[in-house]
């Protein structure tokens, strides 16, 4: 993942966290980094009824709309992947996933919220690590869609 940003000559940080594999939420990840939750996103992937599967990245403290998060795909229907079939789609287990270098490239959306900020935290594809980045950036990279799909709180 880190080869794949600098040979595209993005910048970004590597920062380091101590896991609790009792609690792998972003709201853990954030007290550890001491930074804000809406800033430390993290990436879901779902599966649709037309376009099979997508990428959702939204701010740890907020959950996907499916409905959202299938019109914005253009699915009629959406649905989380089951946790057994994420290593196998996309190379990264939960807690661990990243929307750098999954096995395929698949329609990936970000939550809005996401360029309210100079930086943005994702993982960094391994749980312990994640990667603090500039978010139009991220989006540009990975050719995301930003839009509103989380939920109303």
């Amino acid at each position: 993942m880190a080869r794949l940003l600098d040979k595209a000559k993005i910048p970004y940080s590597l920062v380091p966290y101590v896991v609790d594999e009792s609690d792998l939420g972003a709201q853990h990840i954030a007290d550890q980094l001491d930074e804000d939750i809406n800033q430390v996103f993290k990436t879901l992937v779902l599966t649709g009824d037309r376009t099979k599967f997508f990428v959702c990245v939204i701010p740890g403290n907020m959950e996907v709309d499916l409905k959202k998060a299938a019109k914005v795909s253009g699915n009629k229907k959406a649905e989380m992947l089951h946790m057994k079939d994420l290593l196998p789609t996309t190379g990264y287990i939960r807690g661990g996933c990243s929307p750098i270098g999954m096995k395929k490239s698949f329609p990936t959306f970000f939550h809005s919220s996401c360029l309210n900020y100079d930086y943005i935290y994702v993982s960094a594809g391994q749980r312990g690590l994640q990667l603090k980045i500039n978010p139009q950036q991220l989006v540009d990279y990975v050719r995301a869609s930003v839009a509103d799909i989380t939920a109303a709180q």
